[in-house]
């Protein structure tokens, strides 16, 4: 299908959207682990903004561990 709408763009589907649910599956996990790990109880969900929100001292934290 992809061929048929982009005839010469060389790009294959499967191949694109195999990488981008290895992406997805990555972020989800590093999302899951902030909220519902052990160590990361200060994390939580703004359900409004729809983003994982924290003190700033918090995320700095995380990031300089990461």
């Amino acid at each position: 299908m992809l061929e048929q709408v982009l005839p010469h763009s060389m790009l294959k589907a499967k191949p694109n959207l195999e990488s981008r649910i290895k992406t997805l599956k990555r972020d989800w996990a590093i999302v899951y682990d902030m909220l519902s790990g052990k160590d990361n109880s200060d994390f939580g969900w703004d359900e409004h903004r729809q983003m994982v929100v924290t003190k700033d001292v918090v995320w700095n934290s995380y990031i300089s561990v990461r």
